[in-house]
């Protein structure tokens, strides 16, 4: 057998009660796998996770705060690089998702199918369990990320996942909050290749969302994400959109008052409506060239990263 490593990470802020039991059932064994870890990073809990984690032998990262689910995969990611791992696969602590089927997560990564795998909640449709909203605005944020990452993504959401060490050397992430949108996007944009793996879900209905406890907040939050995501991956796009919509309307504006020119030969009384085309036109045109410096901007960031990714695995390689 290769010597495969595959570490199993879990975020936990309070999941005393049920962590020991899910660190318990994760399989010990792993067809194609020499070595299994569980870690756990302890995102600033108050009450027993850490002690009933370590009870399971698991290796446990403790943040002095709250930092937030973003953050804890940072970290997680940190310790799988210095670990060597082969495959990082990240699942809830709560036991929402079924760990028996973190064989078949990896499995397009073992065989060198893909290179990294998320879970896909909605291949039946609407789980049940599940807010009618919830689904509803995931399938929306869903069809934005496909969008971006020109990826056709069911379920871009879910936090059940498996990375190749290749990808975890390549990820440059910015989010705090959470992390499973922009890893999508991020790695799609670097070319990597992605496997929806369909997976069973439970819904506790005591269980209050560590992420999405707030429709609004998440909504918000996660728009911001990939806001940012489609400024940085598509600016062209972004900045060009936006100048060809004001250039339309100062158009428009423009028309009008040319229209009244030649009708009436006067532009009274819509002067201050033609010098407010006018200044429309030229902010269009002063966000297009803002569009062709972004873009070329964006090339230089990918060429940036190129390098980060490079230099990484150098010291990696030299610190085994």
């Amino acid at each position: 057998m290769n010597d495969i490593k595959v570490i199993i990470y879990m975020p936990a802020l309070n999941e005393g009660k049920t962590i020991n039991k899910v660190l318990q059932s994760v399989p010990k064994e792993l067809k194609g796998v020499s070595e299994i870890e569980l870690l756990v990073i302890d995102d600033g809990s108050s009450d027993n996770t850490v002690s009933e984690a370590k009870k399971t032998g698991a290796t446990v990262i403790s943040h002095s705060y709250n930092k937030g689910v973003g953050s804890a995969f940072h970290t997680a990611v940190d310790y799988a690089l210095k670990k060597k791992a082969t495959i990082l696969v990240s699942i809830d602590a709560d036991g929402q998702f079924d760990v028996n089927q973190i064989q078949q997560m990896i499995k397009p990564i073992l065989n060198n199918d893909v290179d990294f795998s998320i879970g896909n909640r909605f291949n039946e449709g609407k789980p049940v369990g599940m807010p009618k909203l919830k689904y509803w605005g995931n399938k929306r944020i869903s069809k934005i990320v496909s969008f971006v990452s020109r990826n056709k993504i069911k379920d871009a959401s879910c936090g059940f996942r498996a990375y190749s060490y290749d990808c975890l050397l390549n990820l440059n992430l910015d989010g705090s909050f959470t992390y499973t949108h922009e890893t999508i996007l991020d790695l799609a944009n670097k070319g990597y290749r992605v496997a929806q793996v369909p997976v069973k879900v439970t819904y506790f209905d005591d269980r209050i969302s560590r992420v999405a406890n707030s429709l609004t907040k998440y909504a918000l939050k996660t728009s911001s994400i990939i806001f940012k995501c489609l400024k940085d991956y598509k600016p062209l796009y972004f900045f060009g959109s936006i100048a060809m919509i004001i250039l339309v309307i100062g158009l428009l504006f423009g028309g009008f008052v040319l229209t009244h020119w030649i009708q009436n030969g006067s532009i009274t009384p819509y002067k201050s409506i033609g010098i407010f085309g006018l200044a429309l036109v030229g902010m269009s045109l002063i966000l297009t060239v803002y569009a062709l410096m972004a873009d070329m901007l964006g090339r230089i960031r990918k060429n940036q990263e190129k390098i980060l990714y490079y230099q990484k695995k150098l010291y990696f390689e030299k610190n085994k």
